[in-house]
């Protein structure tokens, strides 16, 4: 499994605006400039973050971005979702079709896996990431999962 550009950028450009756009809208160009993320690349993961409730668009000046919600309250995997990025590690994208098909004999391990990740990105907020909370714990959990696919 690998977290395409799309998601990461995704999460970072999330963070960046948690981080940044706690009194203020931020503009994409801020986000481009601190992130080294293309703007044009920024412009569509935003269009989608938007239309998946997770951001709201400020117009005018002083206009940009701005959190839809508390970052208390936005979870890694809802960033990962609304910008169509999978975490699935199945060979099949979870069609249950990998072998001839049919189910191969390990789909349901790759399932539960891809489950597993969902699940704990689904508790990751913003807000654990801003405070350093969910950075540590994280990174131990992905060297673990991470251990299980090498083995």
């Amino acid at each position: 499994m690998k977290l395409t550009t799309r998601g990461r950028y995704a999460v970072t450009a999330m963070l960046d605006l948690a981080i940044h756009g706690e009194n203020r809208p931020v503009s994409l160009a801020d986000i481009s400039g601190r992130q080294e993320i293309s703007l044009s690349y920024l412009e569509q993961l935003f269009a989608k973050l938007r239309r998946g409730a997770l951001v709201d668009s400020v117009r005018g000046p002083g206009g940009g971005y701005r959190l839809a919600h508390n970052r208390e309250a936005i979870f890694v995997a809802q960033i990962i979702d609304a910008v169509d990025e999978s975490v699935d590690v199945t060979n099949c994208q979870g069609k249950g079709n990998c072998h001839h098909g049919e189910v191969c004999l390990t789909h349901h391990l790759w399932q539960d896996l891809s489950d597993q990740i969902h699940d704990f990105l689904s508790g990751i907020s913003l807000a654990d990431l801003v405070n350093n909370r969910g950075g540590k714990g994280a990174a131990r959990s992905a060297d673990t999962v991470q251990k299980l696919i090498l083995q």
